[in-house]
């Protein structure tokens, strides 16, 4: 059997796949202007409230899906700290202090 019968699917895959990339640098692009803002207000890079918001509410989403929400919470954890450790370098280099407001 040729494996061309999968050419439709791995064209959808890979244009979903795509999509997922263009998704998660737009929101490290949004992370970088939440930094400025964050500067300009003195509030710490890395808020474990929000932190942990963001992921359940992930993992909330994802269950509503019928997505395992372990792969989510694995997913949403990475990203959330990528985007943390994103603020904390562009704080740092601007406002070095900053850790200590709030």
């Amino acid at each position: 059997m040729s494996m061309d019968i999968l050419t439709p699917y791995r064209t959808r895959i890979d244009a979903l796949d795509d999509q997922i990339v263009d998704l998660i640098a737009a929101r490290f692009d949004i992370i970088h202007e939440v930094a400025a803002v964050k500067i300009q207000h003195r509030i710490p890079a890395v808020l474990p409230d929000r932190v942990n918001e963001v992921i359940n509410r992930a993992v909330s989403r994802a269950e509503n899906h019928g997505i395992d929400p372990h792969l989510m919470r694995d997913l949403y954890t990475k990203i959330v700290s990528h985007s943390c450790d994103l603020e904390t370098q562009h704080i740092s280099r601007t406002d070095p202090d900053i850790h200590r407001a709030g």
